[in-house]
């Protein structure tokens, strides 16, 4: 996507064929300081749009993300015909299931978009929100209170539906974002990111609070890392060895968002009916996702284990299990063996550890010693296990007795997310609007001078 698909009034539905080619489209830099100053121009540009954006009221932020969900529903054409082209793509290079469902676009996921959008404009506007303040013994009177953080950037790859998700949380949060999306979702991402851009212009918003750098590749992304003084926090989201790069590479700040190596315990009070369910639903409904469950433990005196793994097997899943879990399960339900590299792999697929423990205490250290701090649930009866529970895992979300599947930003009632952030500085979990603002404080007095 070129910087010169700006400026340019709502297409037609007639027109949802193709991206228009712009004439005066940048040629790609041919070294990597060339790219260099192509990017910082990029963030220059959003850093004068975010300033725009800080000053834009709610109603004004409201009226983009319609006009954006307008405008996915009518160049919908336009965005499936470049979805196909990338999904085709990737068949051909061989791409996982897992992450071709990822990269795929559908009307109905489309429509998701659409809604998710629609839930922003309907959410509170965090700028502004004063998050404490009071009158000291002088007079003076101070406020803290949320303002935007400015120029966000993302990198992600494969994952289409990010690029809107982000788009419409900076935005309400009153930022300018750039994002990388990723070779395998190239052409997708070129005409979300022109559809987005025309429906900023249409309403008045500057069309530079979206912007991409996917034109300059790879070397666009690590100049982005750099970007110290250009770009306010960068937030990567994919698999390990994308946020690990980004991580270790980066100048700018950075919040990690991780990979989910997602449990559910099941202990010896939990009913079966509400067992089969809850497994189901978190490994089967969508299992690319990273709040899908990857490791089952299930207490050595629950009696539910037969059927959760007859279920599951029937469903599709393949079962790696341990030693007294193979030893548990009926002859018709085949598994395989269950090692260390089980234990700490984030599937992505209709795959599952399952191992048995004795007690609470031993369910616990299993997931101290794999999980990656995204989701840990309990299924259990018990209200004092329930409570232990939670305060002894260390993770972003801990549930009981429902499915993984609600860490999400949608789910949890925060419109859309950026991420679901696995560390503990700025920001945890899912991450919505709030999380896109940072604090200042605004201290206003009528003469006072410090003694």
């Amino acid at each position: 996507m070129t910087e010169a698909l700006t400026h340019t009034t709502a297409a037609t539905s007639g027109e949802n064929t193709a991206v228009p080619a712009s004439p005066d489209a940048p040629a790609v830099p041919a070294s990597a300081a060339d790219v260099e100053a192509a990017v910082h121009a990029i963030a220059d540009r959003s850093r004068h749009a975010a300033r725009r954006m800080a000053r834009a009221n709610r109603a004004w932020k409201d009226r983009g993300l319609r006009a954006i969900a307008a405008a996915l529903q009518e160049r919908n054409g336009l965005i499936l015909a470049a979805n196909a082209k990338d999904v085709a793509a990737g068949k051909a290079n061989g791409t996982s299931a897992a992450m071709l469902d990822r990269l795929t676009l559908t009307e109905a996921r489309i429509t998701g978009l659409v809604d998710a959008l629609d839930n922003l404009a309907n959410l509170p506007d965090p700028v502004g929100n004063v998050v404490r303040g009071q009158t000291l013994p002088n007079g003076l009177r101070l406020r803290q209170v949320n303002v935007p953080m400015g120029v966000v950037a993302a990198i992600y790859e494969a994952r289409p539906n990010v690029t809107v998700d982000i788009a419409g949380l900076a935005l309400k949060s009153g930022n300018a974002v750039i994002l990388r999306g990723g070779t395998a979702a190239a052409a997708t991402n070129e005409a979300l990111v022109h559809v987005l851009r025309e429906a900023l212009d249409s309403v008045g918003l500057p069309s530079d609070a979206v912007q991409t750098v996917d034109q300059y590749g790879r070397e666009g992304a690590n100049a982005l890392m750099r970007a110290r003084g250009r770009v306010d926090v960068l937030i990567p989201r994919g698999g390990r060895e994308l946020i690990q790069s980004v991580v270790t590479n980066a100048a700018v700040p950075v919040i990690e968002t991780g990979e989910g190596n997602v449990h559910i315990f099941i202990d010896e009070s939990a009913g079966e009916e509400m067992a089969v369910d809850i497994l189901l639903n978190a490994k089967t409904q969508r299992p690319s996702v990273c709040n899908t469950v990857e490791t089952l433990l299930v207490h050595s005196r629950s009696t539910v284990l037969p059927a959760v793994a007859a279920a599951l097997s029937a469903a599709g899943v393949r079962l790696h299990v341990d030693e007294r879990v193979r030893a548990a399960l009926p002859s018709s339900v085949e598994s395989e063996p269950a090692s260390d590299v089980d234990w700490g792999t984030e599937y992505m697929d209709l795959d599952l550890a399952v191992a048995m423990v004795d007690s609470l205490d031993d369910a616990v250290k299993h997931i101290r010693t794999w999980s990656t701090g995204h989701t840990e649930a309990i299924l259990t009866n018990n209200l004092a296990n329930a409570e232990r529970f939670i305060a002894e895992i260390d993770s972003a979300a801990v549930i009981v007795n429902a499915s993984t599947r609600f860490t999400d930003g949608g789910e949890l009632g925060l419109g859309a997310e950026v991420g679901i952030s696995t560390q503990k500085l700025h920001a945890r979990g899912p991450m919505g609007l709030t999380e896109l603002t940072t604090t200042k404080w605004i201290v206003q007095g009528e003469g006072q001078v410090r003694g």
